[in-house]
C-alpha cells in the first residue's frame, strides 16, 4: 500500500491548510486512516484518525480546528486545518493500518510550517 501525502506550506497564524493523502489501496480495504505530527526534536504524536466506517478521533490540541474526512471514490483522506497555531508546525504524515488491523502504512510526510 502506497501513500502519497500533499498540501503543506508556509502559512500564518489563524490561516489554513488542506492536506491531501492518496492512497494506493480501496479505503474499504483499510481499518484506519489518519494523520501524525512530528515536530523538530519530539515523537511523532496523532492528529487525528478515521476508521472506514467514518468514526473520528482527535488529538485535544486540534479539536475544534482540524477536520479530517475521505473520499472513496477517489481513495483519498484529507486533513482540513484551520485556525493554524506556530506550535502546529511539523511534519505531517499520513498513515494507513490494513484490515485486519496488524499492519501500518505510512507516506512520506509534508511540512506544515506556522508563522507568528
Amino acid at each position: 500500500v502506497q501513500l502519497q501525502a500533499s498540501g503543506g506550506g508556509l502559512v500564518q497564524s489563524g490561516g489554513s491548510l488542506r492536506l491531501s493523502c492518496v492512497i494506493s489501496e480501496s479505503l474499504f480495504l483499510l481499518n484506519t486512516m489518519g494523520w501524525y505530527c512530528q515536530a523538530p526534536g519530539k515523537e511523532r504524536e496523532l492528529v487525528a484518525t478515521i476508521t472506514s466506517g467514518g468514526k473520528t478521533n482527535y488529538a485535544d490540541s486540534v479539536k475544534g480546528r482540524f477536520t479530517i474526512s475521505k473520499d472513496h471514490g477517489k481513495n483519498e483522506v484529507y486533513l482540513q486545518m484551520n485556525s493554524l497555531k506556530p506550535e502546529d508546525t511539523a511534519v505531517y504524515y499520513c498513515h494507513a493500518r490494513g484490515i485486519l488491523g496488524v499492519t501500518d502504512y505510512w507516506g512520506q510526510g509534508t511540512l506544515v510550517t506556522v508563522s507568528s
